[in-house]
């Protein structure tokens, strides 16, 4: 298995699922005592959230780009970005970056597509869900998602960042996901995107009506993938 470098910290607590979930992966894939070969660069996340409040973007994506230089440099072989959110700045997080990068976005829609699925309701982060670079980027892979209304769309970006980021986990907050997943079934979504790395703490496919696309286990999957074809032949 090559390298997997992990660009992360944003937040930590989804970081932490990315860690189990490909080394889970690693095993179940190889047996015996495997795990993955990962190279993690985790990143203070205050200082993050206070450039996405300030909408200095630009910063921001500085900083991306050189972590994700430095995991280059130390070896990784491909990169990924264990958040939904940052993927906004895939662009410039990029520049002068030659190793592979799977987006987060891609992986999942084709996912979704291979299910034979096409109208995926999405719960995410303010910005992914009110800004074009994630939709557009589904609906480039012909897919048509669905957004919450505009108080479901705040009370699952509040829940992201008081409470799943801190790692506080609340019954009540699961209850209004889970009320908020319901509403977009009613509307005719046919699956759904969990699009924070963090939703994943609070719904999962035993308390979602429709098939639920969990991105951090759906970007882990194609990450292990791409580290085993990478990976040369024996």
């Amino acid at each position: 298995m090559k390298t997997i470098g992990i660009l992360g910290g944003m937040s930590a607590a989804s970081t932490a699922l990315y860690y189990e979930a490909l080394n889970r992966g690693a095993r179940e894939r190889l047996g015996g005592l495997h795990s993955a070969e990962l190279l993690i660069r985790s990143l203070d996340f205050a200082g993050i959230e206070r450039m996405q409040a300030a909408g200095d973007w630009e910063a921001a994506g500085r900083l991306l780009n050189r972590e994700a230089r430095a995991l280059q440099a130390g070896g990784a072989a491909l990169l990924m970005l264990a958040t939904n959110t940052m993927h906004k700045l895939a662009e410039p997080m990029m520049a002068g970056v030659s190793i592979p990068f799977l987006h987060i976005a891609d992986a999942t829609a084709a996912a979704i597509r291979a299910a034979g699925l096409s109208r995926p309701g999405l719960m995410a982060t303010a910005y992914t869900m009110e800004q074009s670079f994630y939709t557009d980027r589904l609906r480039a892979a012909g897919l048509s998602p669905m957004l919450p209304g505009p108080e479901d769309r705040a009370t699952t970006h509040r829940i992201i960042y008081d409470e799943l980021c801190r790692d506080v986990i609340r019954d009540d907050s699961r209850a209004a996901y889970e009320d908020i997943a319901m509403r977009l079934a009613k509307r005719g979504a046919d699956c759904l995107i969990l699009g924070c790395t963090e939703v994943g703490m609070l719904l999962h496919a035993g308390n979602v009506p429709m098939p639920v696309f969990d991105t951090v286990q759906v970007h882990c999957a194609a990450a292990l993938d791409m580290a085993l074809d990478l990976a040369p032949a024996e």
